[in-house]
């Protein structure tokens, strides 16, 4: 069995490690901010959002991120803790976790991802995001097996979710739409009450930016 994810893009092999990590982005430049519509951002793709953090909280940020995006696997290692801690923990801000996958390797682990039960969809990514050096290799199909039966999906499972058209379909509708409506070309990519973040900046800078939504 291969590991085949059907689309409008060609379903092929996922040996990638040439293309793997080409797409991710450089560290952010400094820039004046950028804003979007929050009302258009809110705006949840057919698979619906997936979320942590109070419905009714202030601030509200926006993540699109790929699975075999090195940047956002730092930022979800190193930054998000301090971020849950502090804000989201606490009823500041929620996240909302959207998918933007760089190749054919990251649509699979979106994929596999939006298959686990709904509750165990971030500590599924939290897993994946910290396993990427295991999985988003030449030969990915047994340790994404294996990280996917720690979530509870069975090998019968994990092959219908690859080839689930519905999830698919609804993870290419959100990246085309942050794309044309958004402006979103790289990963990871933030919104914080419609301010535009670019990159895994900082803690601080994040605590600036929020902050500043919060007591404005």
């Amino acid at each position: 069995m291969s590991l085949n994810v059907r689309a409008t893009m060609p379903a092929a092999s996922l040996v990638l490690a040439f293309a793997l990590f080409a797409a991710a982005p450089a560290p952010a430049e400094t820039e004046q901010p950028v804003f979007q519509d929050k009302t258009a951002l809110l705006v949840a793709g057919p698979l619906g959002d997936i979320a942590i953090g109070a419905e009714d909280a202030p601030v509200t940020m926006i993540e699109y991120a790929s699975m075999t995006c090195p940047h956002c696997a730092h930022f979800d290692a190193e930054i998000l803790p301090e971020l849950k801690k502090k804000y989201i923990d606490t009823g500041k801000v929620r996240l909302i976790f959207r998918e933007f996958p760089l190749d054919r390797l990251a649509v699979a682990a979106a994929m596999l991802a939006r298959c686990v039960d709904k509750e165990k969809f971030f500590p599924f990514v939290d897993v994946l995001f910290k396993n990427q050096l295991t999985w988003a290799t030449e030969h990915p199909l047994e340790p994404l097996k294996e990280l996917s039966k720690q979530a509870g999906l069975s090998e019968d499972s994990f092959d219908k979710c690859l080839a689930n058209q519905e999830v698919l379909d609804g993870i290419v509708w959100v990246q085309d739409r942050a794309q044309k409506e958004f402006e979103v070309h790289s990963t990871p990519t933030f919104f914080i009450n419609g301010r535009e973040v670019r990159g895994a900046v900082p803690v601080a800078e994040f605590e600036q930016i929020i902050d500043a939504q919060l007591n404005g």
